[in-house]
């Protein structure tokens, strides 16, 4: 998410592995941040995000991954207040590594 706020492009490189694990990450990734505004390219191995983009809400999907379910929150607290909500379809695929992460980043926001 982080990548979406940088000025210029970042460029995920060699990790065409990521499309033959359990789903095609990078396709998820891909769509994801194309929901979110964020204008992104990808090849084979390569995946390239374009910043800084204002992020805009989105219905987001977890695709069973917990990582993903973590980094659309991230993602959607960082859209501007008064922007919308966003929807994190699975989002309870957090708790398989970070059982408390929703109620920290909501205190971390609160803070």
């Amino acid at each position: 998410m982080l990548a979406s706020q940088a000025d210029g492009d970042t460029e995920i490189r060699d990790a065409g592995e990521l499309r033959n694990k359990e789903s095609d990450r990078i396709a998820t990734l891909e769509t994801g941040l194309r929901l979110l505004g964020v204008p992104c390219d990808s090849s084979a191995d390569t995946l390239t995000i374009h910043g800084p983009v204002r992020l805009r809400p989105a219905d987001l999907g977890a695709a069973g991954d917990h990582r993903f379910a973590m980094a659309w929150a991230i993602a959607a607290a960082l859209v501007p207040a008064g922007g919308g909500e966003s929807v994190i379809e699975g989002a309870e695929t957090a708790a398989v590594s970070y059982p408390g992460f929703f109620t920290d980043l909501r205190n971390l926001l609160a803070s």
